[in-house]
């Protein structure tokens, strides 16, 4: 079959020909999946997985400063500066499988933002809701705005989780994402939301 350089849109899918789960457990399912492409061709192997969705916070304190964390990534094997984030609590079977028993995003915001830094908010503003990596991944993420945080506690953390909290101001941080210093992208892209709202 000829290839065409240009299809209608609804011809554009691929076809799944077959799924194999080579991690599944509680956390992911990491599948190896055959297609079969518009043209009729098959292709494998292609990689995606599922985890569970998560929220981002773009947090302010009431001095106007961005409430920031700062823990190991694995992945870039780097400590890094991000805004506080966290998975969107599940209470089926497994944390990535979209369920009726899903906390809700807001009260997971909340609950992250508390947990990881100890300030909660009163101003809370959805920003965005975007695929955390359409590429390879069906989980989404949750973006946030909280504005005129206040400190009412300690962090409340997890048994994986050791993290710093730090306080920066909006020039100071727009110098460290336009140096390549803050490195998550979906918080880079809350920032200019946030900065655009």
């Amino acid at each position: 079959m000829e290839k065409k350089t240009t299809l209608p849109d609804e011809q554009l899918a691929w076809k799944e020909l077959k799924a194999e789960h080579l991690v599944q457990d509680k956390w992911i399912d990491f599948r190896r999946l055959t297609y079969e492409m518009p043209d009729g061709t098959v292709f494998t192997p292609f990689y995606s997985y599922s985890r569970r969705s998560y929220v981002v916070i773009v947090a302010t304190d009431e001095q106007g400063n961005y409430i920031c964390v700062r823990q190991f990534r694995q992945g870039i094997r780097e400590v890094t500066t991000e805004f506080p984030a966290g998975g969107i609590e599940n209470y089926g079977a497994n944390d990535y499988e979209q369920t009726d028993h899903m906390e809700d995003v807001l009260e997971a915001a909340k609950r992250e933002l508390k947990e990881e830094t100890g300030y909660v908010s009163d101003a809370w503003k959805h920003l965005i809701t975007v695929p955390s990596n359409a590429t390879l991944a069906d989980n989404y993420a949750y973006v946030f705005a909280a504005r005129g945080c206040r400190r009412v506690s300690s962090q409340e953390l997890d048994d994986t989780e050791f993290l710093n909290v730090s306080c920066i101001s909006p020039e100071e941080l727009e110098k460290m994402i336009f140096g390549g210093q803050f490195q998550q992208a979906i918080h880079v892209m809350g920032w200019l939301l946030d900065a655009r709202m």
